[in-house]
C-alpha cells in the first residue's frame, strides 16, 4: 500500500475502491487478509487522509453514491457515519477524553513502579506474547501504522481480558503508532470493546473466528490460544454527562470580508473539504504529533502527520496565491499573525481530544477578542446533535442527513 501523505493519493485511493464500495463490502470487509500488496483491497483504508483532513467524509460519500445505491453501499455508509458518530460523541462528552487521559498517566506511572508490570508490557508491544496473532499485529502497526479495523478490535480485546492489561495504555500504544490516530475513533472504540462505552457489552476475541477471517493472509490463518473464554466487562465509577456544544454556523463570505489567516491543523491539513467562501491572505500549518502521547510517536505516524502538513501549506499557498508558515509549538502565534499584516484567523473545528489540548490554549486570547472564525463540516453539523447515546441513534438518520447535506441526491 503506498501511504503517500498528499490529496491526491488520497484521491487515487479512493478512486480504486469504488467499484468495491458497495456488496462487495458488505460480503469481504471483516477480512483482514495482512499487509502484503492488494492484501486489503477489500477495505477502503482512507482512514489516515481521512484523519489528516486530505479527504473529507462528504466527498467520500458523494463518490460512493455516484456509483452504488444506499442500500448497496449501505455497510459501508455506515462505517463513515460511524467516525463522525464518534467525534460527535466525545464532543458531548469531553470528560471522557480527560478521564482517559489521568487513567493512561496513572497506568504509565504504575509501569515504573512494577517489574513485572513493564515486563508483561513490553512483550505485547514489542508482539513477543507468545500469541501468534497478537504478535502479528503488534508488530505491524508498529512497522506500517495500520492495522485493519477488525484486528484492532481483536487486539484490543486480548490486550484487555487475555493479557490483563490496562486498556489505556492500549488504547495509547494505538494512538502513538497508527497514521489514523484519532482521539474519539481511538478512544471510544476501546471503551466499546471493554464494555464502558455500551455498559456491559464488551466484546470478547475467539480463536475461530480470529482463525476464519485471517484465512486470506498470505502465511495462511493466525492462531490465537489460551485467549480468555470468560471476563466480565469493564466498569468505572463515573458518570460522563452529556452537552451538546455550541456549533458554530455556516461561514458567508461576509464573515471572511476582512484579510485572515487560513489555520491547517493534524486534522484539517488542507484547504479543498474546507471549502472556503473567501481566499485566505496568508495560510498557516500547526502540526503536533508529539501531544499524542507523553511516549514517542512511532515513525510512520510522524512521517505521514507531516507530510500531510506539508502537502497542504503547499497545495493551499499554489491554489490562493498566498505565503505560507509553520506555527511551530512555543511560539506566540500573534507575531505570525501581526508579521502578515493579518487579524483574524479562519480555524476549522478542533475536535476533542489531543489536537485541541494542543493549540486551543494558544488561540485562547485570539478567540476571547472574536478574532477567530470557526468552520465546521455541514456533515458534522447535522449528525452531532444525533450522536447522543448509541451509534442506532444516528443510524435512524443517515438518509435525512445526508438529504440535508445534499450527498446522493442526485
Amino acid at each position: 500500500m503506498d501511504w503517500n501523505p498528499t490529496r491526491a493519493r488520497g484521491l487515487e485511493r479512493l478512486a480504486s475502491f469504488l467499484p468495491l464500495a458497495g456488496r462487495s463490502y458488505a460480503e469481504q470487509r471483516n477480512h483482514d487478509h495482512g499487509p502484503a500488496r492488494g492484501g486489503r483491497d477489500n477495505v477502503s483504508q482512507l482512514s489516515p487522509w481521512l484523519h489528516a483532513g486530505l479527504l473529507g467524509e462528504a466527498e467520500v460519500l458523494c463518490a460512493v453514491l455516484e456509483q452504488h445505491s444506499p442500500r448497496a453501499a449501505e455497510k459501508f455508509i455506515a462505517e463513515v457515519f460511524w467516525r463522525i458518530y464518534f467525534k460527535g460523541y466525545l464532543e458531548q462528552r469531553p470528560s471522557i477524553w480527560t478521564s482517559y487521559l489521568a487513567g493512561r498517566d496513572d497506568a504509565l506511572a504504575a509501569l515504573e513502579r512494577n517489574a513485572g508490570l513493564c515486563t508483561a508490557y513490553g512483550e505485547a508491544t514489542e508482539g513477543r506474547t507468545g500469541i501468534e496473532a497478537f504478535d502479528v499485529w503488534a508488530r505491524e502497526l508498529v512497522e506500517t501504522g495500520y492495522l485493519h479495523n477488525h484486528a484492532r478490535m481483536w487486539f484490543a480485546s486480548i490486550w484487555i481480558f487475555t493479557l490483563k492489561l490496562d486498556w489505556q495504555l492500549g488504547a495509547d500504544f494505538f494512538l502513538r503508532h497508527l497514521m489514523d490516530g484519532d482521539a474519539a475513533s481511538n478512544t471510544l472504540s476501546w471503551r466499546w470493546v471493554a464494555g464502558l462505552h455500551t455498559k456491559g457489552k464488551h466484546y470478547l476475541a475467539r480463536p475461530d473466528n480470529i482463525a476464519r477471517f485471517t484465512a486470506g493472509r498470505a502465511d495462511g490463518p493466525l492462531t490465537a490460544e489460551g485467549l480468555a473464554e470468560n471476563a466480565a466487562p469493564m466498569t468505572e465509577p463515573v458518570e460522563h454527562p452529556r452537552r451538546l456544544p455550541d456549533l458554530p454556523p455556516p461561514v458567508t463570505t461576509a464573515d471572511l470580508a476582512q484579510p485572515f489567516a487560513l489555520l491547517l491543523h493534524d486534522e484539517a491539513a488542507h484547504h479543498a473539504p474546507l471549502i472556503l467562501p473567501a481566499r485566505p491572505a496568508l495560510v498557516i500549518g500547526a502540526t503536533r504529533p508529539e501531544a499524542r502521547s507523553p511516549g514517542v510517536t512511532g515513525s510512520p505516524a510522524r512521517a505521514f502527520t507531516a507530510g500531510a502538513m506539508e502537502s497542504g501549506l503547499t497545495e493551499a499557498a499554489a491554489a490562493f496565491g498566498c505565503p505560507s508558515m509553520q506555527w511551530r509549538a512555543g511560539e506566540p502565534i500573534e507575531a505570525l499573525l501581526a508579521e502578515a499584516d493579518v487579524e483574524r484567523v479562519a480555524l476549522p473545528w478542533l475536535p476533542a481530544g489531543w489536537t485541541r489540548d494542543a493549540l486551543a490554549p494558544r488561540l485562547a486570547e485570539l478567540q476571547r477578542q472574536g478574532r477567530v472564525t470557526t468552520l465546521l463540516a455541514p456533515l458534522h453539523r447535522a449528525t452531532w446533535p444525533h450522536a447522543k447515546a448509541g451509534f442506532f441513534g444516528v443510524a435512524k438518520q443517515i438518509d435525512a442527513v445526508l438529504g440535508e447535506c445534499g450527498i446522493g441526491g442526485g
